[in-house]
């Protein structure tokens, strides 16, 4: 099979046309030193049959792909169904651009205004956009809003959040000249939740927001509604970050509880883990028309034609491509369609009976692990906040590269090892849990953290 698409005629005919005799012509501005000039070191070419077997045995390397995983740390491994997979194979889903125009491209605003609601009714916040590239660059846009709206530049982050969230949140705010000067990060709780009282006194009148994790990185959940009632005495804004929102199928939502934006990540809700990304950023907030003028990205709504049929339409979209660059209100440059599509699809199918019964399972699930685990001897639970389905454990000898080395030989990754993010918790594990576990599964890792 052939992959060079071009013929000689039609090689010819370009190099005609650009007045130049060879192929080799086009690279006389590349210096002699750097360019390869000896044949490339590939194999023979083989049928078709043979290269399949060859990619299945490479295939077979990657021990990592068959073993029972309990890794979580942002991202999840729920069910996704095969038939949403094959319905994002559709080229008119996979080949989808901006929906500039509204005549030729109503399924794709019809998916992003369901997405949208969707958004909205998992956050519990009437506003959602469709632009957000994953969870931390979602967070961190929040934190841009909201020192937009209320006009101060100081940040106060529980250190629950995701630390790749709090990194993108410097990132963002070191750009705009402020730096880590105006972000104070407050510690957790001895329980591992926010510490409402330390998130208060923190709070100074040049606070724009106070950033909680809602369940926070460590699997923990806090008293969002004392959080937010201490942020508002002092007029600062509420943003929650949620790694994992099957949680908010059972959690009361952010925005019930007062949180004014509520940002997420939404793989878990449509996307295989694939390795790190891609992802898909979930943001809502209040619905005000302040807020709706700050929100960055853009959103689609829904209209009628002069006909009087419904339709869909590009309401707003702020970014700098879109409008005077002193305008925008943020530089992102993607919704992230096909994502966004997946996750809508997976989330229609599921429907709101399943999302709240797989929550259950993740709920249940983790609760019988929690126990199995503390049950053993060497082993603890340090944080006693409620958790979803991801739980930290300190592990016997206070080696948890070790634990993770002994358990990989055995073909299980016990969790995230978060001696990764801060050297005085190489002790500690965070092990995630979802409906695709079964309790062998969970068996099968008690047993083996038993037996190192």
């Amino acid at each position: 099979m052939r992959y060079l698409p071009h013929t000689p005629e039609e090689i010819a005919s370009m190099l005609e046309a650009v007045g130049l005799p060879s192929l080799e012509a086009l690279y006389e501005s590349i210096p002699a030193r750097a360019r390869y000039d000896r044949p490339l070191d590939l194999p023979a070419p083989v049928d078709e049959p043979s290269l399949m077997r060859h990619l299945e045995e490479l295939a077979r390397k990657n021990r990592a792909a068959g073993m029972l995983s309990f890794l979580g740390a942002g991202a999840y491994e729920h069910h996704f169904p095969p038939a949403a997979d094959q319905l994002i194979l559709r080229s008119e889903f996979y080949t989808a651009y901006t929906p500039y125009q509204p005549e030729v491209a109503q399924g794709t605003l019809q998916v992003i205004f369901e997405f949208q609601t969707i958004v909205s009714e998992i956050f519990g916040l009437p506003l959602a956009n469709a632009s957000m590239y994953d969870g931390a660059s979602a967070t961190a846009e929040a934190v841009l809003m909201a020192r937009r709206l209320v006009g101060r530049e100081h940040t106060v982050i529980s250190a629950g959040i995701h630390p790749e969230y709090l990194e993108t949140i410097e990132t963002h705010v070191r750009s705009l000249g402020t730096g880590k000067a105006s972000l104070t990060t407050v510690p957790l709780a001895a329980n591992g939740a926010a510490d409402v009282d330390a998130l208060a006194a923190a709070i100074t009148p040049e606070t724009a927001c106070v950033v909680v994790g809602y369940p926070n990185f460590y699997g923990s959940v806090c008293d969002l509604r004392k959080v937010a009632q201490a942020a508002h005495d002092k007029g600062a804004l509420v943003i929650t970050a949620t790694q994992d929102p099957y949680a908010l199928a059972l959690l009361e939502s952010p925005g019930a509880l007062g949180a004014d934006i509520a940002v997420g990540e939404g793989q878990p809700l449509g996307l295989p883990p694939q390795f790190g990304g891609p992802g898909v950023g979930l943001f809502a907030c209040r619905d005000d028309r302040k807020y709706l003028q700050q929100i960055p990205g853009r959103i689609v709504g829904e209209t009628v034609d002069k006909a009087g049929n419904r339709g869909y339409v590009l309401t707003l979209a702020t970014r700098e491509q879109h409008i005077r660059r002193e305008r925008a209100t943020s530089n992102i440059c993607t919704n992230s369609g096909l994502c966004a599509t997946a996750m809508t699809i997976k989330m229609c199918m599921l429907g709101k009976k399943g999302f709240v019964e797989a929550a259950r399972q993740c709920l249940a699930k983790a609760e019988y692990l929690k126990q199995a685990i503390a049950g053993l001897e060497g082993y603890a639970l340090p944080y006693r906040a409620p958790t979803f389905n991801e739980f930290v454990v300190r592990v016997r000898g206070g080696d948890a590269k070790k634990v993770c080395d002994a358990l990989a030989a055995r073909d299980i990754i016990p969790g995230f090892d978060l001696g990764r993010v801060s050297a005085d918790r190489k002790g500690e594990l965070l092990i995630a849990v979802t409906e695709r576990h079964t309790r062998a599964d969970l068996d099968r890792l008690v047993e083996a953290l038993a037996a190192i």
